[in-house]
C-alpha cells in the first residue's frame, strides 16, 4: 500500500486538510476555527482519517494552535506531526527575504505549488483574512510580495474606525460588472470598494512585472478566491488547494 499522508494548511481564519496518496490530494475538507473552538477538534474525527503515515503542516495561527493539533493527531492517529519552515533555498525557489523564516509559511508553500506547476513567472495571490501578492521570476527567484487586508478586513476596519459605516452585511453581494460596480447602499459601497481595491491591486502587480519584462501567469488561491476570480480582467488560474499541493509536492522532494 502506498504511504498516505495527511496535510494541514492552517490559515487565520480556518483549517484545511487533504489526504495525498499516489500523487493525488483527496478528502479534502476545512473548518473554521470558530467551530472548533466552540466543539473541540474532537469535531475532526469523522472529518480526518486515521491511518496515515505522515502528517505535514503549514501554520499561520500561532504556536498555542500547532501545540493542540499535535496533540489531537497523536491521539486520532498516532503519527509525528512535522511542521513545513519557509528556507533561503529549496524546492526551486529562492526566498527573497534577508531572513527567510520570517516570510510567511503559507506563502512559500503556495509558491512551491505553483512552482511545481509550472517554470514561467508567477504571480501568486492568496484571498484569505488577509491578500498576499508575491511575485516569481522565471529562474525560481522570489522577487518579494505585498501583504493588503482582505476582503472582510477592510470591511471589518470601516465599520470600526467610522461612526455611520456599520458592520458588514453577513450575505456578500458580487459587485456587477461595469458601471454596477457603483453601489447605491453604504454597506454594498463597502463591499464593491473593497473588491475594487483588490482586484486593483493584483491587476498592477502583474501590470508592474510585465512592465519589467515578465510574462507572469496569475495564480489565485484562498477563501474569497472564487469570488475575487469573477472580477478580474485577463486569465487568471483558481488553484483552491495550492498551499496543500505545495506541502504535497515538499513531501515529495523528501522522499
Amino acid at each position: 500500500m502506498a504511504d498516505r499522508a495527511l496535510l494541514f494548511d492552517v490559515g487565520n481564519t480556518r483549517l484545511k486538510w487533504g489526504v495525498f496518496v499516489d500523487g493525488q490530494i483527496s478528502r479534502t475538507g476545512s473548518i473554521r476555527h470558530e467551530q472548533l473552538r466552540e466543539s473541540g477538534f474532537s469535531s475532526l474525527t469523522t472529518r480526518i482519517p486515521r491511518n496515515v503515515d505522515h502528517v505535514l503542516v503549514s501554520n499561520v495561527a500561532g504556536p498555542g494552535f500547532g501545540a493542540r493539533l499535535v496533540s489531537f493527531i497523536g491521539i486520532h492517529c498516532g503519527a509525528d506531526v512535522h511542521f513545513a519552515k519557509p528556507q533561503k533555498n529549496g524546492f526551486g525557489l529562492k526566498n527573497a527575504y534577508r531572513q527567510p523564516r520570517r516570510l510567511g509559511v503559507d506563502r512559500w508553500a503556495a509558491m512551491i505549488g505553483a512552482r511545481a506547476e509550472s517554470k514561467s513567472s508567477l504571480c501568486v495571490v492568496d484571498a484569505g483574512t488577509a491578500l498576499t501578492i508575491d511575485a516569481i521570476d522565471g529562474e525560481g527567484l522570489h522577487l518579494g510580495g505585498q501583504i493588503i487586508p482582505g476582503l472582510q478586513l477592510m470591511a471589518r476596519a470601516l465599520a470600526s474606525e467610522t461612526s455611520d459605516i456599520g458592520a458588514p452585511p453577513r450575505t456578500k453581494k458580487d459587485v456587477g460588472p461595469g458601471m454596477g460596480m457603483f453601489q447605491n447602499t453604504t454597506r454594498q459601497a463597502v463591499q464593491s470598494g473593497a473588491m475594487n481595491a483588490i482586484c486593483g491591486a493584483i491587476e498592477r502587480a502583474g501590470r508592474t512585472m510585465r512592465a519589467a519584462g515578465l510574462r507572469p501567469r496569475i495564480i489565485l488561491t484562498g477563501g474569497d478566491a472564487s469570488r475575487i476570480l469573477t472580477q478580474l480582467d485577463g486569465k487568471v488560474l483558481h488553484r483552491p488547494h495550492l498551499v496543500l499541493q505545495g506541502l504535497a509536492f515538499m513531501l515529495q522532494s523528501d522522499s
